[in-house]
């Protein structure tokens, strides 16, 4: 069940909807691909929000998603080659 984000203009205790993304990378360290599934947006919408628009809203937020994406992206090998190792293994497996 995905998370609602809407951004209600006339809600003026409302948060933006790159503060809401960014506040859920921070805590949870979730990939951009984990934050879209979870909030029922895109990809290019997350990335979007937490790497351009939080820069403006929220500095000190921006740069705390910005070490957790970078701590992302310099991990994200291992975790395609994870995915590769246990595709071949469940394979193997069911061959069995």
């Amino acid at each position: 069940m995905s998370r609602n984000i809407n951004n209600n203009e006339a809600d003026p205790n409302r948060k933006e909807r790159c503060v809401i993304l960014g506040e859920y990378i921070k805590t949870t360290g979730a990939t951009v691909r984990m934050t879209a599934k979870e909030f029922g947006v895109s990809k290019s919408t997350v990335h979007k929000d937490v790497s351009e628009k939080l820069r403006y809203e929220n500095k000190r937020l921006y740069e705390e998603v910005k070490t957790v994406l970078l701590k992302n992206k310099a991990e994200r090998h291992l975790r395609g080659g994870n995915a590769t190792k246990k595709k071949y293994i469940e394979k193997r497996l069911s061959r069995s």
